[in-house]
């Protein structure tokens, strides 16, 4: 919707980096949008127009700031917290669903005509699906030409324009200048063809360790690792794989561009046209966009939560790259715990055997190459940084549905009921029955999730709050969530729980991390072999799901 006005001149007056990506402020005076935090001058009220989306200034005629670069700043949190066509299809735009598949492919993915789809979106954002794509285009393409020495030809066709043409009109027209001029005075790093590295703005407060630490305590060997302030990890992507190497800043670093901190993102594709797609999932799984700020006010106004608030700031929901993986992993860790699940998903990950060639790296760069499942441990080992020792190390995709259904149940150890859980729910994703991916909706997926044998609630919730990002999910069927509230002095019944969890919408998702982080550490009997999840900084421990 578009910003109110009186909220959204207070917002840039004092150049809040809050609202940075929540709306762009166009003056009329010089035909430039900027995003909220620009150093500019302020304009004059009489002056000042407010866009939903860049996308929308671009449509009402004005040109990008070169100064603030409001494109680069953070996504708006809006599409998660909205559960409903348009947010579901701006995630899709996002992924470059537009650019894949036409505006009749994004149509198909949210359930309606082309037609009304378009009116939803230019009557709510003030611009259409095509102008959507294509200031995301725009965007890429600036990517591109700041950061790679790639020529402008091979840019334009890697951002997803359909012809040079089209390129240098679109960005005249966005950033008022052509693409040469653009790349002008830029001092290019040298990196091997198909490895970009880039900062991923994100808001502050942002508790990256406690992050990567719940990444880490669940990382497949071959397909991820941890070594102290990075993660990496393999990507399935639209036109092939590639991998990401994702380093958080020393203590106390800001990203002066941004406003705020920035994550540095080493992306190595096999086909730079998936670059937007890859940004997009990788800025998913930081849960980037979120405001973490509007999420502790509401949050901190229960006073059993207020404390738990205060002591970790900026607390994340992990995201997805890939909504069959969650779904997949979801399934295998049923009733386990998260190192046995971790290792049921290595024995798949080696059946499977999806390789990827290796980054070539030179090894002398980090001394423990090893195998080609090769385990750096838990998260906080050696605070080894270097994007291409960590990549070179990773080996295999998450296995696919296609390369599960192919496997069989005889091929998945554990009870034969969960077994065939799992290679059904493979099959139905690999024929597409079944569409787990960023654009569905909550209450659509879960409904067609809990009606599956061995899938429940609980399932269905996680998938949720991981793949489409839902910020509103509460797990109260998860025995660690109910202790940590316990620990509060919050209600640990489910019934009470949801009943006092109103006042956290919406919310709950991340109400619920704080309570998974407070949950008390389990206690080992000699007897009862031990319940716990894992010694995550976030132990999730559920109940059974429906048989």
């Amino acid at each position: 919707m578009p910003p109110d006005f009186e909220a959204a001149y207070r917002a840039m007056s004092t150049r809040d980096t809050r609202f940075d990506g929540q709306f762009v402020t166009a003056v009329r005076t010089t035909g430039i949008y900027c995003r909220p935090a620009c150093p500019s001058r302020t304009p004059h009220r009489q002056n000042v127009t407010f866009y939903a989306t860049p996308a929308a200034a671009q449509a009402a005629g004005y040109r990008a700031c070169r100064r603030c670069v409001p494109d680069a700043a953070p996504g708006s949190p809006e599409w998660n917290t909205r559960a409903d066509t348009v947010g579901a299809a701006m995630r899709l735009i996002g992924d470059g669903v537009v650019d894949r598949e036409g505006v009749a492919g994004l149509a198909s993915r949210v359930g309606y005509s082309e037609r009304h789809l378009t009116r939803m979106l230019a009557a709510e954002l003030g611009a259409a699906p095509l102008a959507l794509a294509r200031a995301k285009r725009a965007d890429t393409a600036r990517i591109l030409l700041t950061r790679t020495a790639l020529p402008a030809s091979e840019v334009a066709f890697a951002a997803g324009f359909s012809s040079i043409r089209q390129f240098n009109d679109t960005i005249r027209e966005v950033y008022a200048t052509t693409p040469t001029a653009l790349r002008a005075h830029r001092a290019l790093p040298e990196a091997p063809h198909g490895t970009i590295t880039l900062r991923l703005a994100v808001r502050q407060p942002f508790d990256g360790r406690a992050l990567f630490g719940f990444l880490a305590a669940r990382a497949i060997p071959g397909v991820e690792l941890a070594r102290g302030r990075s993660y990496a990890r393999t990507l399935r992507l639209p036109a092939g794989p590639g991998t990401v190497v994702l380093t958080l800043p020393e203590d106390h670093a800001r990203d002066t561009d941004s406003g705020g901190a920035a994550v540095t993102a080493t992306l190595s594709l096999s086909n730079l046209a998936d670059l937007a797609p890859a940004v997009d999932r990788c800025r998913r799984l930081l849960d980037a966009d979120a405001d973490p700020v509007g999420i502790a006010e509401v949050l901190a106004a229960d006073t059993a939560l207020a404390a738990a608030v205060r002591a970790a700031p900026g607390l994340r929901l992990p995201g997805a790259v890939d909504g069959p993986e969650i779904l997949i992993r979801a399934l295998v860790g049923q009733q386990v715990s998260v190192a046995a699940a971790r290792t049921k998903l290595a024995t798949l990950t080696v059946l499977a055997n999806e390789r990827i060639d290796p980054v070539q790296a030179d090894s002398s760069a980090n001394g423990v190459m090893g195998g080609p499942l090769a385990h750096d441990g838990p998260y906080g080992g050696p605070d080894d940084t270097d994007p291409a020792a960590l990549a070179a190390q990773l080996t295999h995709l998450f296995p696919s549905p296609q390369a599960l259904a192919a496997l069989g149940p005889d091929a998945i150890a554990g009870p034969r009921s969960r077994a065939h859980t799992l290679i059904d729910t493979a099959t139905d994703m690999a024929s597409g029955t079944l569409v787990v991916d960023s654009g569905r909706r909550t209450a659509d997926l879960a409904a067609e999730l809990v009606v599956r044998s061995g899938i429940g609630p609980w399932t269905a919730g996680y998938v949720a709050m991981r793949v489409l990002g839902d910020p509103d999910v509460l797990l109260t069927g998860d025995l660690a969530l109910r202790h940590g509230a316990a620990a509060l002095g919050l209600p640990d019944d489910p019934r009470e729980l949801t009943a006092r969890a109103e006042r956290w919408r919406p919310f709950r998702s991340y109400a619920g991390m704080y309570l998974w982080r407070n949950c008390p550490p389990p206690t080992r009997s000699p007897r009862t072999p031990s319940a716990s999840i894992s010694s995550s900084p976030l132990p999730i421990q559920k109940e059974a799901n429906r048989p």
